[in-house]
This record gives structure tokens, sequence and C-alpha cells, in this order.
């Protein structure tokens, strides 16, 4: 009995080697993405990291006072040199970043943004921040009601209680609507682990409480 041994044809040589090359190929983005994922990674620690280093310096030398100013009409709320307006806390979940002005990619990469035409922390009316569900806002997924959360700007420490948290459509911007009472408005994208450009907005809104 002699064995026949087929020959491979060009057809089956050409899909072996688009299956090699798809790959090869998806192998290499894969390898880019863990790479970009990583040096964003490290880019937003580094920032916080001096960030954070200029702000205590800063509050070092001027002794905020605990819920100070910040009324209308009050002082305007002082950046540090490099830029940062305050840091943003909330320690049953673990938050706690430098709040950068502005929602641009770069300033949400490496902070949480103040978003422009809202009131800055401490003054009255509806102030608002916003920051990425991948980073430094997930752990907002764990937030309930009356947690506390604490700004720090150069002219004092504000304290904030959780009134209610809400899913709404990005179009949605009433949340973003002033209010006659000092109270503080938290923008993340939402569901939380959602693959792509999230749907929907989570809100959670807080009020001023003294001391």
């Amino acid at each position: 009995m002699k064995l026949r041994i087929t020959r491979p044809t060009q057809h089956s040589t050409r899909a072996r080697g688009i299956l090699r090359w798809s790959r090869n190929f998806f192998l290499v983005m894969g390898v880019l993405a863990l790479g970009y994922s990583g040096f964003v990674t490290l880019d937003a620690k580094l920032y916080q990291a001096q960030q954070i280093r200029g702000f205590e310096q800063q509050l070092s030398s001027v002794q905020p006072t605990i819920a100070g100013g910040g009324g209308v009409g009050g002082p305007p709320i002082a950046a540090i040199p490099s830029g940062s307006i305050g840091r943003i806390e909330i320690s049953r979940i673990g938050i706690d970043a430098m709040i950068s002005e502005g929602i641009d990619e770069r300033t949400l990469r490496q902070a949480v943004g103040h978003i422009p035409g809202t009131p800055l922390p401490g003054q009255a009316g509806n102030a608002a921040i916003a920051g990425h569900r991948d980073t430094f806002f997930r752990p907002l997924r764990n937030v309930r009601h009356d947690d506390e959360i604490t700004l720090t700007t150069l002219q004092g420490s504000y304290r904030y209680l959780v009134d209610t948290t809400q899913i709404v459509p990005p179009e949605d911007i009433h949340v973003l609507e002033n209010s006659s009472d000092t109270t503080l408005t938290l923008v993340t994208c939402y569901p939380f682990y959602f693959v792509g450009p999230a749907p929907k907005r989570f809100i959670v809104r807080a009020h001023r409480v003294p001391g």
C-alpha cells in the first residue's frame, strides 16, 4: 500500500499566511495597548504625586481655615503654581485626587476636572467636578448616602455629604444647573465596566455642611 502525499494548494498556503499575519498583528496591537495603558497610568500617578507635593507645601504656608471664605463675592480660588485648584477626598471609598481646571482629555487623564462655568469648590452654587470612570472616579460605584466628601483649596477645607445618585443620558445637563444652596455635583461615565464610550452618566449630588 502506497502512502499518498497531498501537496498544499496555493489557496491553503495563502490562508495559513493570512492566519499567521493576523495572529502577529493582534499580538502587536495587544502589546501596544498594554504599553499605552501602562504609560497613561504612570503619567497620572507621577502628575498626582507632583501636584500633591506642591499643594501640601502651599497649604503649610497659608494654613487654610476650615469652611472659610468662598462665599458669593469671596476671594477667588487660587491655584498652586502647577495649576491644580484643590483636592477631593472621599475616604470611605478610597478617592483621593487633585482637581485641575477643565475637562479636556489631557486634564482628565491626569486628574479630575472642575467643569468650567460652574462655581468653584466652596463657593455658593452648584460646583461640578468630572472624572474618568476607569481611573480616579471608579470607586464612585460604591458611594452611599451620607458619605462625606472633603474639598480642600488654598482658601479652606469644605465638607459635603452625599444626598443622591442618579444615572442620566449624556445630553441631560440639568444636573449642572446652578443652585441657591452650596452644592457639589460629581460626574463620571456609566456603566463603570462598559467597554468603549459609555452611553450614560453617573451623577452624585451632595450638599455642604458646616465645619
